[in-house]
């Protein structure tokens, strides 16, 4: 939502001018699922959809309003700050909790909060909540925090408040996004790069409307990794995660491993080489070797991590059969949510009507679909007085 529209809804609701803007963009991964975690590799893209939100001090309670749920406005005293709910308002309680953490105090606010990052979709619509917030926040309050640090708020909102213990893949894409990029991240050193998007080239986005609580599943797959780790750890010297591991080297600790953590290693592991490849391949412009990648991505998420779920698999096997579907997988935590889908930009149109049209004719509803654009990273601006 634009700033001056932002600001007149502020002023409506809360019968007085907001003091500073943020927005912050939701994500695509296109490559590397499940390997921030595990100190691993990750290509991306922030996409042109956004969290938006206004703030201002406030003498009283929070009061955080948004035009996306039912009870919009909710109130509560700073004294209550630690209390879940178990609803949207506990990510803002988590990110004022994860700044506490690091002396950095809050005190109460007023909030206009809109977003059309889709909901429980698998583009982190959570992660450009807590990365607006954060930003407003330092704005707001004269905090300085490095890139990572704000990605780290976030993050400890996931972990230890809402209790998803999500890497950091989504929040450092959020912040670092760039029109015209892929976001290349790892996560041993945090360090980022920018890496062209493909010229001609576009992603469709269909979300599969299957929605899914990740905490469960999500911290399940994790603690496999860490048991593949520690287990080979014991005999491989300079193991520390996944990220230090090779097919070979997994390979050799099959049995020991046992059938479900050897898998879920072995995605992850495939995961990172898949990122090398396409950049390697994106650096000279083999798209079609770069799509492959996305579609053998996917199969690794079916037989491997089981991440997937039959509307994802619907759509991604019809892609392959599509001839203008360059490559396609699941992103984001998987078990529903969203796939992407790599096509060239005169057949964009056409393939999404195409598989909008099978996936109705096979589910009873035609999915809601997008043509998502890399896109600029989080900001915030102060209002003029």
């Amino acid at each position: 939502m634009q700033k001056d529209v932002l600001a007149e809804k502020f002023l409506d609701v809360f019968g007085s001018s907001p003091e500073v803007y943020s927005r912050a963009p939701g994500r695509v991964e296109i490559l590397g699922n499940h390997t921030d975690y595990n100190e691993g590799y990750v290509l991306s893209m922030a996409v042109d959809r956004y969290t938006s939100l206004a703030m201002k001090h406030s003498s009283g309670n929070f009061r955080i309003y948004s035009d996306l749920v039912e009870e919009p406005l909710v109130e509560f005293p700073h004294s209550e700050i630690a209390i879940k709910t178990n609803s949207w308002v506990d990510y803002l309680k988590g990110v004022v909790i994860a700044l506490k953490s690091k002396g950095l105090e809050v005190t109460p606010v007023d909030i206009f909060v809109t977003s059309d990052v889709p909901l429980s979709a698998g583009m982190s619509s959570s992660a450009s909540f807590e990365m607006a917030l954060v930003e407003a926040f330092c704005l707001l309050f004269s905090f300085e925090l490095s890139m990572a640090e704000k990605a780290k708020v976030g993050q400890s909102c996931e972990n230890d408040f809402i209790g998803a213990n999500t890497g950091l893949m989504d929040q450092f894409t959020s912040l670092s996004g760039e029109e015209g990029s892929f976001v290349f991240s790892e996560y041993r050193n945090f360090e980022v790069k920018r890496i062209p998007f493909p010229a001609g080239c576009g992603f469709v986005v269909f979300n599969t409307a299957v929605k899914h609580d990740l905490s469960l599943d999500y911290n399940v797959r994790r603690q496999a990794c860490e048991n593949a780790v520690a287990e080979i750890s014991k005999s491989s010297r300079g193991i520390k995660a996944l990220r230090d591991i090779d097919q070979q080297l997994l390979a050799s600790y099959k049995s020991l491993l046992g059938k479900d953590v050897f898998a879920r290693a072995l995605h992850v592991v495939g995961e990172n080489e898949r990122v090398s490849k396409a950049l390697s391949f994106l650096s000279v412009g083999d798209i079609e070797s770069f799509g492959q990648l996305l579609f053998d991505s996917h199969q690794s998420s079916i037989e491997n991590f089981e991440n997937s779920c039959p509307e994802l698999d619907f759509l991604v096997k019809a892609s392959i059969e599509s001839r203008f579907c360059l490559g396609a997988r699941l992103s984001g935590g998987g078990f529903g949510g969203i796939s992407i889908h790599l096509v060239q930009d005169q057949q964009l149109k056409e393939f999404r009507e195409e598989m909008s049209l099978i996936f109705e004719q096979e589910f009873g509803f035609r999915p809601k679909s997008y043509v998502c654009k890399s896109a600029n990273g989080a900001s915030s601006h102060k209002y003029l007085s």
